[in-house]
């Protein structure tokens, strides 16, 4: 480990020494780059520093037990050993956290996919239910969320629903919603009271730039229709809405919810290239998730993560056992708890995992 944080530390050096070269800044791309590395290795580096301060507070306190020192001062030094011997304890399993590799997607916007899966027109109710529990989220940390794509099932519902997340860190937040969800009420239509149960899928997909996933002009067939449902003055009697298919792979893709053509067919590739890298991303990580399933689960959209039982007033998320009796709270976007957990329960896993690979 130490090894790995003294190289580390090198790094840290020489980007400050880079940040303060003047010419580094005729390369304003470089400059952010190395900017946003030096931010990311603050943290560790400043720890490991006050790490080897207590070490050598430690080996001092120690050398003055061992002297001809008043009994005073060796009091003192006997009482000062156990609280370094503490800091020191705590300040090895932050280091052992930081040294854990981050998700690359981390800091990345998302596009969130929600859809109704079984449960007929109550599903298509509960994925409404889903899409605002998760734009309220984002107003709560001041994301923004913009709609991409929907299909509404005519009740209030949606068949499917896409919106983009935009705002920092939203996919190290969202990435544990992904899998199906729940819901086990009465609905409006059932006279005799009986409990329904009810599912939605959602798919959190971090988005990519163009340059990041290469998509050629000849692997895409692009078609256009009128779109349907509301929309603005002219979105449903002009053909706006744009369908788009990889050819490669079969993905297909539509956006309708945007004023123009053009709009809609940016929206869409944004959407393609979320999906087109999330397959890649699945197809290279499957033997690795087939040997090892944590307790948060792989994000798999065939996992059963969540239930939200309404006759109960309870959500209980599976992947870490953990039960809330808030329902409305956790549907006005009180995601937080749950995530928090879900969070560090990953990161457990991933510091486990870093542990088995250095024996």
């Amino acid at each position: 480990m130490f090894e790995k944080l003294e190289s580390t530390v090198a790094r840290y050096q020489e980007l400050t020494r880079l940040l303060g070269d003047p010419a580094l800044f005729n390369d304003n791309q470089r400059a952010v780059e190395l900017a946003q590395e030096h931010a990311s290795l603050t943290e560790l580096v400043e720890t490991y520093q006050r790490y080897r301060q207590v070490v050598a507070e430690q080996a001092e306190a120690i050398a003055l037990l061992n002297s001809d020192e008043e009994p005073d001062l060796v009091a003192l030094a006997r009482e000062e050993i156990g609280q370094l011997e503490q800091e020191r304890a705590d300040l090895e399993a932050r280091l052992h956290r930081l040294l854990v590799p981050k998700d690359p997607n981390d800091e990345r916007d998302v596009i969130v996919e929600i859809r109704a899966g079984t449960g007929g027109d109550e599903a298509g109710l509960f994925a409404a239910d889903l899409f605002r529990m998760y734009t309220r989220y984002a107003e709560n940390h001041n994301w923004k969320v913009d709609l991409l794509n929907s299909h509404e099932s005519g009740i209030g519902g949606f068949k499917e629903v896409i919106f983009e997340v935009r705002g920092r860190g939203a996919y190290s937040r969202l990435k544990y919603e992904s899998g199906v969800h729940r819901v086990q009420r009465v609905p409006t239509t059932e006279s005799q009271g009986r409990i329904h149960t009810s599912t939605a899928t959602v798919a959190v997909l971090p988005e990519m730039d163009e340059v990041e996933v290469d998509i050629r002009p000849d692997e895409l067939r692009i078609d256009v229709f009128r779109a349907g449902g509301p929309g603005g003055q002219s979105v449903n009697t002009t053909d706006s809405a744009v369908r788009i298919t990889h050819l490669p792979t079969g993905i297909v893709v539509s956006s309708q919810d945007q004023k123009s053509q053009l709009q809609n067919k940016v929206k869409g590739m944004q959407i393609l290239r979320a999906r087109l890298y999330d397959a890649e991303r699945r197809k290279q990580n499957e033997a690795q998730e087939a040997a090892r399933r944590s307790q948060v689960g792989s994000g798999e959209r065939a996992e059963k993560i969540r239930t939200y039982n309404f006759p109960q007033n309870r959500v209980t998320d599976h992947r870490i056992g953990k039960t809330l009796y808030q329902l409305e709270t956790v549907l006005t976007g009180d995601l937080d708890e749950f995530i928090n957990e879900l969070s560090t329960a990953d990161q457990a896993e991933r510091l486990q995992a870093a542990s088995e690979s250095d024996e």
